[in-house]
């Protein structure tokens, strides 16, 4: 039995909690959520959570999972043969040519996270400032590719200065 109960007028979800049936979750849904095709469903999550993601809902008979870290939100669903989504075959690297900014509070977790276990970083920990107007804009940032190839660029902000 499915307890969620869905809103026409609202991006809010509201999921009954299996621990404290008093207390209930909110899920603010962004107005972009990428959905990434993925080859191997749990070798995804396994990646994602390695990051911090964690599994907001799923549907298993889909193969498919709603995850988020902070307000960062991805959806993933394993290719399906005829899948209705894909619109011509997908080679390695996924996403070729798109890399995604992932903003987050504290990068260097995140990056021994992958590092600990394993992933191969893409390009490892740098600062860059990047001009607005007359201004810089500082992150700290690493790329890494997920299992797929899906290019993800987490960076924690350093904040402004003249430029």
């Amino acid at each position: 039995m499915d307890n969620r109960n869905y809103s026409n007028k609202t991006t809010d979800v509201k999921i009954d909690s299996p621990i404290d049936s008093s207390h209930q979750n909110f899920l603010e849904f962004n107005k972009i959520i990428p959905e990434l095709s993925v080859t191997d469903l749990e070798n995804s999550l396994n990646f994602y959570k390695t990051a911090g993601f964690k599994v907001e809902y799923d549907r298993p008979e889909n193969k498919f999972a709603f995850i988020s870290l902070g307000k960062i939100q991805f959806m993933l669903q394993e290719i399906a043969p005829n899948g209705k989504w894909d619109i011509s075959p997908l080679t390695y690297p996924f996403g070729n040519g798109v890399n995604f900014q992932l903003e987050v509070d504290d990068l260097t977790v995140i990056y021994n996270n992958f590092k600990n276990s394993n992933y191969k970083i893409a390009f490892d920990i740098e600062e860059n400032w990047y001009r607005q107007d007359n201004k810089l804009l500082g992150n700290k940032e690493f790329l890494i590719q997920d299992p797929d190839g899906y290019l993800l660029r987490f960076s924690e902000d350093l904040g402004e200065k003249e430029g």
